[in-house]
This record gives C-alpha cells, structure tokens and sequence, in this order.
C-alpha cells in the first residue's frame, strides 16, 4: 500500500540501528563471495524465527556493495546473537576469516547506532511503510510534526 499523505514513525523506547554489508572487490572471485552472501539469509530466517533475540525489521539493497539496515531492540540483545555459539553468526564470521581474511576478494563492513527514544526523526510520502516505519509505527504527519524541528520536539 502506498501512503500518498505525510507520514512519520516512531517506536517505543531506545532501539539500535544495525547497517551491515558486504562489498564485492573481486567480483571473479565468486568462491569467496559467494559463501559470505548466503550466510546472510540464513541469519535473518534465524532471527525472524526467534522474535526474543531482538530484531524488529531489516531493509536490503543490492548493487557491488549490498546494504542492509536493521533495527533491533537493544543493544544488548545484538550483541548478545553476534558472540552467541549457538546461532548462524559465529560459524558465518569464523567462515569469512578463515576463508578470506584479509586477501581483499570480499569486503565486508557494519556500523552500529544506539538511538534514544525521541532522539530520531523521519518521514515518508508516497511510500509504502519502510524502514523505521515499518519496524515502528507508522502515523499521519500532523500538528507540531509537520517540520523536523517538531518531530524532534526541539
């Protein structure tokens, strides 16, 4: 469905935004890029399985360099699927550095932002919900939150 009015989201409480990705550096080298890309899915089918290890949503692009952003609900509880041995990640990261380490075939990146409630803004128009207005909720944009300064209620 697209929402042809403003819209904005918000979510209950902190939450963390989580960008990860990987970048094709040589791209003939499909051996090692290619058990990096699959290892992905596999973790998202985990995590959307398991509701209480704390991912809300995720969002992916692909082009040489693919994109993933996702949104999880602490800190703690990402932190906590990245070290624990009992899920898709540690066998996936152990594979990368054995496998490719540091030849420069596979490049592979994240970065993490812890955001306090009310610290964020957003808005959509013409879009369907996404992003954080998927993970959230996704509401008209009206009164004081029609300009950013208001939905930041600065």
């Amino acid at each position: 469905m697209i929402y042809k009015e403003r819209m904005t989201a918000h979510i209950e409480g902190d939450f963390v935004v989580f960008l990860i990705g990987m970048r094709f550096n040589q791209l003939w080298k499909i051996h090692k890029w290619l058990p990096v890309m699959i290892a992905m899915p596999k973790m998202i089918k985990e995590l959307y399985a398991n509701p209480h290890l704390g991912l809300i949503h995720h969002e992916m692009w692909m082009s040489r360099t693919i994109i993933m952003v996702q949104y999880w609900r602490s800190m703690d509880q990402l932190l906590a699927y990245a070290k624990s041995k009992e899920s898709e990640h540690l066998p996936a990261w152990k594979s990368f550095n054995q496998k490719v380490g540091k030849d420069g075939s596979v490049g592979i990146w994240h970065e993490t932002y812890q955001v306090s409630h009310g610290a964020y803004e957003n808005i959509y128009a013409n879009m369907p919900a996404f992003g954080l207005g998927k993970a959230g909720i996704l509401e008209k944009v009206q009164g004081n939150r029609e300009s950013a300064k208001g939905r930041l209620n600065v």
